[in-house]
């Protein structure tokens, strides 16, 4: 295991990657809650560069994907979810109910806010992208702030 990080703004976005792909992309406020995370991973600069630069160019504002090798780790049912809100594409909203149904669990809205609570990879799975049906944002792991922002840059108002 690999890992990386950027300092943007007042966070820490820490990068954990595998020899399959990227396992973790968080939003953290400091150095050291995002190290707690790391383990017995090697910092590996070289191994982020292009990830990093393209991180960088959307929270800067310009319309990219962020694409990059992915080893997501997770139930079934996350897999499913995560999957489903890559797809949702830069600049659009979704809602968890719409998630839900997309998935064939029309009910499980809720699970689809749980399972997105446990997104490992921010930014290339966009959870932030997902809101309530009434168009507010729901919770987040990393705060409802940051989701806000992030929908800004992409030009979406959010609550």
């Amino acid at each position: 295991m690999h890992y990386d990080y950027i300092r943007w703004r007042s966070y820490i976005i820490g990068l954990i990657g595998s020899e399959k792909g990227l396992v973790h992309l968080g939003f953290y406020r400091s150095l050291r809650a995002f190290r707690s995370r790391v383990g017995q991973a090697r910092r590996s600069p070289e191994l982020f560069n292009e990830l990093k630069e393209r991180i960088l160019r959307y929270l800067s504002g310009e319309k990219i994907s962020i694409d990059h090798p992915i080893d997501l780790r997770g139930t079934r049912f996350q897999l499913m979810v995560w999957l489903k809100v890559k797809e949702i594409p830069y600049g659009e909203t979704r809602t968890y109910k719409w998630v839900a149904e997309e998935i064939g669990k029309p009910r499980a809205y809720r699970a689809v806010g749980s399972a997105l609570k446990r997104n490992p990879i921010m930014l290339i799975i966009p959870c932030h992208r997902v809101i309530r049906e009434d168009g507010r944002l729901g919770g987040s792991r990393y705060g409802v702030e940051l989701r806000r922002m992030l929908l800004r840059i992409e030009g979406v108002k959010a609550d």
